[in-house]
């Protein structure tokens, strides 16, 4: 006695047709999430050579505020759309990034600046605010 089978184009059409949806789904999604423009100001390599300090604005949709943000990122590298900053402004300032002579990273604050982000270390590396 066979088994009871379901015939090959009912079997494609079930595995192909959720997957289809899917696709689908995430296409429309994917539009509606605002894609992220990163715009460098400065950068700078470490004395060490191992990163390079960059200061940039990151722009998610129209209505972005104007912001500062700084990282370490690989030498060369560019910043990734998801780059964790150790150091965040709601302005648009210049930081006057630099390595000072024991490796330290030195950023100088607009006066009367409220970051929403301010570690003092980043990847081992000290964070001096000026």
């Amino acid at each position: 006695m066979p088994a009871n089978r379901f015939p090959l184009p009912v079997l494609i059409l079930l595995t192909t047709l959720p997957a289809a949806m899917i696709g689908a789904t995430l296409w429309i999604v994917s539009d509606l999430v605002p894609a992220c423009t990163i715009t460098e100001q400065s950068r700078s390599t470490a004395p060490n050579g191992q990163f390079d300090l960059v200061t940039f604005s990151r722009a998610c949709g129209d209505e972005t505020p104007a912001n500062v943000q700084a990282a370490l990122v690989p030498p060369g590298e560019a910043v990734p759309d998801d780059a964790a900053s150790f150091f965040s402004l709601v302005a648009d300032a210049d930081l006057q990034p630099r390595w000072d002579a024991y490796g330290n990273v030195e950023l100088t604050l607009p006066e009367g600046a409220e970051p929403l982000r301010q570690d003092d270390t980043v990847a081992g590396v000290s964070v001096v605010y000026r």
